[in-house]
């Protein structure tokens, strides 16, 4: 898991796979693992990039 998360930039858009209520989420920090990603619907969330492999979102329109 920790290799995918290590590609997620500041701005970038992901999904949490175990999470789909909580909407589209963008990357704010990506820091020793520790991955801070602002959701739609859950607002704020700082994860452990250890525990969970984060979806990257390139198109939007879906």
């Amino acid at each position: 898991m920790d290799e995918l998360n290590a590609l997620l930039e500041p701005g970038m858009l992901v999904r949490h796979p175990d999470q789909p209520d909580w909407g589209l989420g963008q990357v704010q920090s990506n820091i020793g693992g520790r991955i801070t990603v602002n959701f739609r619907e859950a607002g704020k969330v700082v994860m452990d990039g250890s525990r969970v492999a984060l979806v990257p979102v390139f198109d939007t329109e879906t």
